[in-house]
């Protein structure tokens, strides 16, 4: 088995617990409201939604699942493990993801997402399947953090 790790690191003016609220606590609901032509919908399928639950997430094109490993509202950490769907092949058994989100000295968010794909065998990923990745979950927080400028009032 291989196993790559790398780590992204974005900024905002939106204060870290805004954007944990947002775009981890409630992603469940707000997701499917912003971006409703690519997520359909987000459901908890096993548990209540903290460490040891299921999410599914159906896209327009296919879902995926992802198991909760940590969720902590006073930290503002969030881990989860994809572990079914679109990103899970015979080649990818499993892929890892470890966010935290902290202040910066302005006032907004520092968030840290690590990232660690298990592989099969000796199966490398290209540079463009990761790029792609990345830009995903950038696009993602961008959507988020857009509404959340745009809306001063929610989730404070």
């Amino acid at each position: 088995m291989g196993v790559l790790t790398y780590t992204d690191e974005h900024t905002s003016s939106v204060s870290p617990a805004r954007i944990f609220k947002a775009s981890i606590v409630d992603s469940h609901n707000l997701m499917p409201k912003l971006l409703p032509d690519a997520i359909k919908s987000i459901n908890i399928i096993k548990g209540d939604g903290g460490a040891g639950s299921i999410k599914e997430i159906n896209f327009a094109g296919g879902s995926v699942k992802h198991q909760i490993d940590e969720l902590n509202e006073k930290t503002l950490t969030y881990k989860y493990t994809l572990i079914e769907g679109e990103g899970i092949s015979d080649k990818i058994e499993k892929v890892s993801y470890d966010i935290k989100f902290e202040g910066s000295p302005d006032g907004g968010t520092i968030s840290k997402m690590t990232t660690t794909i298990y592989t099969h065998g000796d199966f490398e990923l290209k540079e463009e399947e990761l790029k792609a990745g990345k830009e995903k979950v950038l696009g993602l927080y961008k959507v988020v953090e857009a509404y959340l400028l745009k809306n001063p009032d929610a989730y404070v």
